[in-house]
């Protein structure tokens, strides 16, 4: 939050361990976090490769004889996307999965220190629905400084959050080759692995899935593991 900000719950004005910074520091990592991902995932990609390279050429010095004639076979035989071709570069698929995992591991994290941090002083939570509604109104407020649009829940351990104006994405363009939504999905990520480290620092096992059909718009359906269908 600004420190010209008025502190809000679930903020302790009175704490004196508490830190303020401009809210467009968040904006700014929330920006540059999804780029960074793909440019650390490929870079420890090329790094792996080039490891791998290293240690294939020891082994060649290693045998004195045959050596030359299998390696020649090798690359004479080698498909098209090998390793010599790819050139330490994922397919598309191998490095959206990365990324993702990249991005949800970090948002957990942060999601398990927020909870932790800021309803030490509140109940346990016996209701997964009350924690949920803590999540969509404290929590959101605190990264989004908003709360949720709307809630829905099948009663059965589902629940599908709306923001119609999410944060992340309120500053992005909408091109006319219509790849706008193509390319705000990866920011979704990161806020899915906050939802999910939220919600276990409640003692609460979910999976988080987030998509967005008209930019600012997002949702997100959570689904609690474990609970059996009435």
């Amino acid at each position: 939050m600004s420190t010209f900000d008025q502190p809000l719950p679930p903020y302790n004005a009175s704490d004196p361990t508490a830190t303020f910074m401009g809210t467009s520091c968040l904006d700014f990592l929330l920006i540059e976090l999804v780029p960074m991902a793909y440019r650390i995932t490929n870079e420890l990609e090329e790094a792996s490769d080039a490891d791998g390279r290293g240690d294939s050429r020891s082994s060649k010095n290693i045998d004195e004889t045959g050596s030359v004639s299998t390696s020649a076979a090798t690359l004479g035989t080698a498909p098209h996307g090998s390793t010599g071709d790819r050139k330490g570069k994922l397919d598309e698929d191998e490095e959206r999965e990365a990324v993702f995992f990249r991005l949800e591991g970090l948002g957990y994290r942060v999601g398990l220190g927020l909870v932790e941090r800021f309803s030490r002083d509140r109940p346990r939570f016996t209701d997964t629905l009350d924690a949920i509604k803590f999540i969509c109104k404290d929590v959101w407020m605190l990264v989004f400084k908003k709360q949720v649009d709307n809630l829905k829940t099948n009663h059965r351990g589902v629940y599908v959050l709306t923001d119609h104006a999410f944060r992340p994405l309120s500053r992005m363009s909408t091109d006319a080759g219509g790849q706008a939504v193509a390319r705000a999905q990866p920011f979704l990520w990161f806020p899915c692995g906050i939802l999910r480290g939220a919600l276990a620092a409640m003692g609460i096992s979910a999976s988080v899935q987030a998509e967005t059909s008209e930019l600012p718009g997002a949702v997100f359906q959570i689904k609690t593991l474990g609970t059996a269908p009435k």
